[in-house]
């Protein structure tokens, strides 16, 4: 790298796909960018695709990347960038202590916890006119799993997939429930029911914690959702990785200005708590919990009925405080006693030509009703 430069990292594709740009071209022919090509040791795809790693390094890479991925061009906003490192700095003005205590309390003894993935810091370039120039924004992720840490993405546990020496496809939830079936000589469904509460307990109760004594709801689909399992193959922790998916909710912006100071101002990070209860029940409640029991029922592992009880009878605790004047997410009442949600429509949001990260919150996806099958 030449003296008075900072190596910008890029995806081998945006680094091609950006030269042609203007304005980056512009910066190239003044000397003020310089492409060095394929430099280093070699980085790896994680299964977020744009997010990278490289064994023994402490940090993972969010890279830009101008493809269409679901229905947005995944290029990093400086807003996001912003987000990142603001949460990274509230949970360390003790909010993280706060729940770290908490969720030891309530989860299981020897538990893993639950985190946020931190993005403590970013890089980006700005025009000689001091405009942003998008397409070179990168995020540098913490990168807290050990070798021998067994931590999956929901959507990777869950998903159907091909594996040597083995004919069909078969999930890795499939095989986790099986060998615990055949280790404890239970049936399948029973060790389901009981995988499935501790997954509730050990992931969904922290995100809950989160929203209710801070006041930040997280949008924790199956993609940006972490479990960690033990030796055995059950849930131990959780794990959160997201910088675009943070809503802070209006009501409690005094709150959040008290702790951070400025938190969530040029990041655009606030959101109606209207919206916020939307777009929360989507991401935890039917893309995460109920998108959960959907797998166990596809699979055969255990009837989605039963599943769903379960799930019924653990809202129902969480929906009421465990101390007196203790705070409580909205989420749990609004999947027991809300007839209808409202389910986020992706092939619809794409047909429809929308970048859900470009516009206002509140329309930048398509939304559709459905019946809900929790409220009693």
């Amino acid at each position: 790298v030449p003296d008075g430069y900072v190596p910008l990292p890029l995806h081998p594709w945006q680094a091609r796909e950006v030269a042609a740009r203007p304005a980056v071209a512009r910066l190239l022919h003044a000397g003020l960018l310089h492409d060095l090509g394929p430099h280093g040791a070699p980085w790896h795809p994680t299964s977020s695709v744009r997010t990278v790693c490289r064994p023994g390094s402490p940090a993972m890479l969010k890279l830009s990347l101008g493809l269409r991925i679901t229905n947005s061009r995944r290029e990093n906003l400086r807003k996001e960038l912003q987000r990142g490192t603001e949460v990274h700095r509230l949970l360390r003005a003790g909010l993280g202590e706060e729940w770290r205590k908490a969720v030891a309390a309530a989860g299981p003894p020897g538990g893993q916890g639950f985190d946020i993935v931190r993005d403590p810091a970013w890089l980006a370039v700005d025009t000689e006119d001091g405009e942003q120039l998008p397409g070179l924004d990168v995020v540098i992720r913490h990168q807290p799993f050990a070798a021998e840490d067994d931590a999956l993405c929901i959507a990777a546990l869950t998903s159907p997939q091909p594996a040597p020496g083995r004919r069909g496809m078969r999930s890795r939830l499939q095989e986790v429930i099986e060998r615990l079936a055949e280790s404890t000589g239970r049936p399948t469904a029973a060790v389901s029911a009981e995988w499935f509460l501790r997954y509730l307990e050990t992931v969904v109760r922290p995100v809950l914690w989160l929203d209710a004594h801070a006041g930040v709801a997280l949008e924790a689909h199956q993609q940006n959702t972490l479990v960690l399992l033990d030796a055995d193959g059950w849930p131990a922790g959780g794990r959160y990785r997201d910088n675009q998916g943070y809503y802070f909710r209006t009501s409690h912006r005094e709150a959040l200005q008290r702790r951070l100071p400025g938190i969530g101002v040029e990041s655009d990070s606030y959101v109606s708590d209207e919206v916020t209860d939307e777009r929360f029940a989507y991401y935890l409640g039917i893309n995460n919990i109920l998108g959960l029991i959907g797998a166990f029922g596809s699979t055969g592992l255990c009837g989605e009925r039963v599943l769903l009880a379960a799930c019924r009878r653990f809202l129902t605790e969480a929906a009421g405080p465990a101390d007196p004047g203790e705070p409580v997410s909205p989420l749990p009442a609004r999947l027991l006693e809300t007839a209808t949600l409202r389910c986020k429509a992706n092939l619809l949001t794409r047909l429809h030509g929308l970048d859900e990260l470009v516009g206002p919150v509140d329309t930048q996806s398509v939304y559709v009703t459905i019946k809900n099958p929790l409220a009693a």
